[in-house]
């Protein structure tokens, strides 16, 4: 069964006879088209709705679709009303948490007879099982990922800047083939190590400091996601004592990664023993899905009680951030399996010292 067929089952299970997608991660996922526009999916067909640029890409990404440009007299949501016709529609399914409250009341203005519903995350729920396909491109960005880290090892130094180290990771990736950042890289050094989504900066790495990594790579459009924080020179005690104890939190969660585990207990295994030491240190979850884009279902977070199941994608990134001083964030993917999970991460997680 196609993803659209999927889709369309559990769009007439809510009474939809119809769904318009505009986010990209799901138009791509549902089509292979990756350009601007939109998709109409129904029971009959799965039309993609774009302008002149991006025609003959989207016959090119999903042959056998019809493709319906748009220009100055058929603009998009022109071509979505001939649909909604064509096809009787009276219920359409809308992503009504991606559109604009402007671009949604357009829509609803262009189409009196038809009622707009929400989608309500059901090609989310679709992409949150990923096939064999999906797993090898993720696997790929991974090592990709892996690799450029173990690369510029010799080549960072005290004295570059965050910057730098960031600019260089970056270009290692695009030279091992990724198709671009997964997301912004993430370079902290110092003090700075206490954001967890710091901005590479003109700050200088010196001798005793931790530097934080948070980068991925993209192929096929799917995402890797990794972190590693190393040391240069000798670093403190107390610096040492925070890698130490997010390292055992990171490998305490990751053994315990296996089908029909809650999320919400793997979030507990890594909190408990952080906040053993330092309580409140760690202040975001345990983690969180990966695919398409770098942040999707499931959380990896305390409470949660989703259930973990072959096929899933999740994140394991315990950390610690002390104002003033800095931090440590230790991450890795984990894919789960029919027995337990692959992790497709392959770079060094002991503590680095350069």
């Amino acid at each position: 069964m196609t993803r659209c067929a999927r889709l369309m089952e559990a769009l007439k299970e809510k009474s939809f006879d119809a769904a318009l997608i505009h986010r990209p991660e799901n138009m791509r996922y549902l089509t292979g088209y990756t350009g601007e526009g939109c998709v109409f999916v129904c029971g009959a067909e799965t039309v993609i709705v774009t302008d002149f640029r991006y025609v003959e890409q989207a016959s090119r990404q999903a042959p056998g679709l019809r493709v319906l440009p748009t220009d100055a007299q058929h603009r998009e949501d022109d071509r979505i009303l001939e649909l909604t016709d064509a096809h009787a529609v009276r219920r359409l399914a809308v992503e009504r948490d991606y559109l604009s409250y402007d671009r949604h009341e357009a829509l609803r203005a262009k189409l009196p007879f038809v009622e707009l519903g929400a989608l309500d995350s059901l090609p989310e729920e679709l992409r949150l099982i990923k096939d064999a396909g999906e797993i090898e491109s993720m696997c790929k960005a991974a090592a990709i990922a892996s690799r450029a880290f173990e690369n510029i090892l010799e080549r960072i130094h005290p004295g570059m800047t965050e910057k730098q180290v960031q600019i260089m990771l970056d270009y290692e990736m695009l030279s091992l083939g990724s198709e671009g950042n997964a997301f912004d890289t993430i370079a902290a050094a110092g003090a700075n190590g206490s954001l967890p989504h710091a901005i590479p900066s003109d700050n200088i790495i010196r001798s005793g400091d931790l530097l934080t990594l948070d980068f991925g790579a993209k192929i096929d459009g799917y995402c890797s996601d990794m972190t590693r924080t190393v040391a240069f020179g000798r670093i403190s005690p107390e610096l040492r004592e925070i890698y130490d104890l997010v390292y055992a939190a990171h490998m305490e969660a990751l053994q315990a990664v296996r089908p029909g585990a809650l999320c919400g207990d793997l979030d507990r295994i890594a909190r408990d023993i952080i906040d053993a030491r330092f309580p409140g240190a760690f202040g975001h979850s345990l983690g969180h899905g990966v695919g398409l884009f770098i942040h999707e279902q499931p959380r990896v977070a305390s409470g949660s009680q989703t259930v973990l199941r072959p096929g899933h994608v999740i994140t394991i990134e315990p950390g610690v951030y002390i104002p003033g001083l800095g931090g440590c964030r230790i991450e890795d993917m984990a894919i789960l399996t029919s027995d337990g999970c692959i992790d497709p991460t392959t770079a060094p997680k002991q503590l680095i010292e350069l």
